[in-house]
């Protein structure tokens, strides 16, 4: 029997507020061959973000479908005059419509991009289920829409254990893997990937037979245009096919059948607006990057993809930025697959050049982190580090910066880009309530909270997620390190474990790796941030840089605290990386004692209990430094050497959420709970092609009835939906 659900954490508040992620200025400044080229990568972006319904849960698509035909067939406001006067609704319910399908397309889907948590709508099923069947689109073809209201509405509602957030077997819902699976078949694919040596980015995993009833057989499918078996590029003959494979410990061989096709036609609506933007590429770098996307897109191949990326890598200073494919592996509950994500941006020159000076003195600040040199790249491949207004943006979520490819041979022996959203900064990341803070901190945390994220995105980015070495052996035996000079800064001996020839930090850190690394990065920001040098660059001095300083490791802490909404206590799981990271992080400082930090829960102002988190600056840089200094160094270290025994246990020790001892972090989730702010959702612009073959820009009205408009206008007919259908109806045997 399952505990009933508190239906506050399972909804959207009306007040959720909705924010325009305005471009229209950056974009109004391109020349008509930028606006071309940012029109078609857009519409790849568009469309490849529709991939995410399918990654997400079983019922996402179908979803998408029924919103999609109800408000393509009638205006928000047309569609409220009849729910509030024929059909029964009061305003405030009509209103959880708008925000449950706001929502919705902002996460493509009804889990929280940042989160995995579910979200239902916040009104009774009847009413939704009142607006659907006296609908204009109802009206025009009730066989349809009852039928798929009939498909969805159950799952649309449900908040069964395993139904109420993202992960694998019994922990919740994945369609990264067929629902018979688990964390040993995830294992056992991920030890056949490695040895094969093909990559899981692009792929999904289908077990045919149940163990117990049969011979083992599973089924890897790559994401492509194409459908049938033949050669993948970068990739030995045969890959695609059946092979028999027995894992370590096993007696009997296993099939695997690795196929392509995953999501193939909406993979052909991106490679054709990918090919389409090659005419209006800027230069040489640009189009053979769209060439070698198009070919992974097309076949499949995620070497052609890292040939892409390379490209990417050499098309420095780009006025309109972009980047598309499977990249984060967040949401795979086994932290190896990437979700698709496409976006299109213009770059701000005068922040862009902040970030500029940083890269000039990366190296620097590189020497002041806490490892010796021969834990850090043979040399720091200086990237391009760009500030930029987003323009289109498809997937789940969109960040506040990004560090990119995420390819580690590429990142540590060719090099990376690291850009800002600035948009995403100014409009996203203001509070509109500050809780748990004194009313002091609060008046300097809401002056100062953007700039300093502005300073601990840049160095998050740059010297964190491109920071480090890999220890490495390949093939032929080569180390990429002397073995026999370089120490263990932990145990002062030898170093007895490296990366060996087709591991990758994503396969031996798996479920830990994304947060692990966001982690690293977040302590390499609040650690560098407090180099006089690198506050310059952003033009914070003396008092300024003081103050900078103690707010951003202030953000840190409270960070730290509002994390325990990511916490699931009835499965003892982490919802998200980098909330993760940050309860890390407080529980470091925490740990450091000498009341550097203290968290003690209060009564409130409204009578109710509260938390005050505070930090004493006078401390961090004799308390604080150091305790964060000896956990990154151990971090970086235990990653280089692939030491994923003592690299977890340590993680996990710190991830662990208890009330064993103060501060009783399980108590303290309840009123965090309590008191928690909606997260922001983003409107975007539309780009359109007109008939003299110049490029429009539509804007929206900063609302769910703008939001939900955007994606009408975005997939005005239904050929989209035709696509969603099939993808839909191909996936269901795997997930009843």
């Amino acid at each position: 029997m399952s505990k009933m659900a508190d239906l506050s954490q399972y909804t959207l508040p009306n007040s959720t507020d909705v924010c325009l992620l305005d471009c229209m200025t950056a974009f109004k400044n391109l020349t008509d061959q930028e606006k071309r080229y940012a029109h078609h990568v857009s519409q790849a972006a568009w469309y490849g973000g529709l991939i995410v319904l399918v990654q997400t849960s079983p019922e996402s698509p179908g979803i998408f479908l029924l919103l999609q035909k109800m408000f393509r067939a009638q205006s928000v406001d047309e569609l409220k005059t009849l729910a509030t006067t024929e059909l029964g609704l009061s305003p405030e319910e009509f209103d959880a419509i708008l925000i449950y399908a706001s929502g919705f397309y902002a996460n493509m889907g009804n889990y929280k991009s940042f989160g995995d948590s579910k979200f239902i709508p916040n009104l009774p099923k009847e009413k939704f289920e009142a607006v659907v069947l006296g609908s204009a689109a109802c009206k025009s073809d009730p066989d349809k829409m009852k039928a798929l209201w009939n498909a969805v509405s159950d799952r649309l509602y449900s908040l069964e254990n395993r139904q109420r957030e993202l992960g694998l077997g019994e922990k919740g819902t994945t369609t990264y893997f067929s629902s018979n699976c688990d964390l040993q078949d995830a294992e056992v694919a991920q030890e056949f990937l490695t040895a094969k040596n093909l990559s899981a980015y692009n792929t999904r995993l289908f077990k045919k037979c149940a163990q117990g009833s049969g011979p083992v057989e599973y089924e890897v499918r790559l994401a492509s245009v194409e459908t049938e078996n033949g050669p993948l590029p970068g990739c030995p003959d045969g890959m695609l096919g059946s092979h028999k494979f027995t894992p370590k410990g096993w007696s009997t061989p296993v099939t695997f059948n690795v196929t392509r096709g995953d999501y193939s036609k909406l993979m052909a609506h991106v490679a054709q607006a990918l090919e389409k933007a090659k005419s209006a590429a800027a230069n040489d770098n640009e189009v053979k990057m769209l060439e070698e996307y198009i070919k992974s897109f097309k076949t499949g191949s995620i070497p052609a993809h890292k040939d892409g990326s390379r490209y990417w890598i050499r098309n420095t200073g780009p006025v309109v930025e972009t980047y598309i494919g499977f990249i984060e592996s967040y949401r795979d509950p086994f932290g190896v697959r990437g979700e698709f994500e496409g976006f299109v941006a213009v770059v701000n020159k005068e922040m862009s050049a902040k970030f500029g000076a940083l890269v000039e003195n990366a190296e620097h600040l590189l020497a002041k982190l806490p490892w010796p040199q021969s834990y850090e790249k043979d040399k720091f491949l200086r990237p391009d580090f760009t500030s930029l207004e987003v323009l289109t943006f498809g997937g789940s979520g969109i960040p506040a910066g990004i560090n990119i490819p995420n390819y580690n041979e590429i990142r540590q022996d060719e090099g990376f880009k690291n850009v800002s959203l600035g948009n995403v900064l100014t409009a996203g990341y203001k509070d509109t309530k500050v809780t748990f803070l004194s009313d002091a901190d609060k008046e300097l945390y809401t002056k100062l909270k953007i700039p300093s994220f502005e300073v601990q995105v840049g160095l998050h980015e740059l010297l964190g997620h491109g920071s480090g070495k890999l220890f490495h052996q390949d093939e032929n035996g080569k180390f990429n390190f002397d073995i026999n000079s370089v120490t263990h800064t932990e145990t002062g001996g030898k170093i007895d474990k490296w990366y060996k020839a087709g591991e990758t930090w994503e396969s031996q850190f798996s479920t830990i790796a994304p947060t692990y690394e966001e982690c690293r990065a977040e302590c390499v920001g609040i650690y560098l941030c407090l180099a006089t040098e690198a506050l310059r660059i952003f033009g914070h001095e003396d008092d300024d840089g003081d103050d900078i300083v103690y707010i951003n490791w202030l953000n840190m802490v409270r960070a730290g605290l509002l994390a325990l909404e990511f916490y699931s206590p009835e499965t003892r799981a982490w919802r998200q990386a980098h909330m993760n990271a940050r309860f890390v992080i407080l529980r470091v400082l925490l740990e450091a004692g000498e009341d550097l930090v203290k968290v003690e829960k209060i009564k409130g102002e409204d009578g109710n209990p509260d938390i005050r988190i505070t930090l004493d600056r006078s401390k961090i840089i004799s308390v604080g430094k150091p305790a964060i200094g000896d956990f990154l160094r151990k971090l970086q270290v235990y990653k280089a050497t692939a030491d994923v025994k003592n690299g977890k246990e340590m993680y996990d020790r710190y991830s662990d959420v208890h009330d064993s001892d103060e501060p009783h972090f399980i108590s303290l989730r309840e009123i965090v709970l309590a008191r928690k702010q909606p997260r922001k959702m983003f409107v975007q612009h539309n780009t359109s092609l007109c008939g003299d073959g110049s490029i429009s820009l539509a804007s929206y009205e900063a609302s769910p009835g703008g939001l939900i408009q955007s994606w009408v206008d975005r997939f005005p007919n239904t050929d989209v939906d035709n696509i969603i259908e099939e993808l839909w109806s191909k996936d269901k045997p795997y997930f009843e």
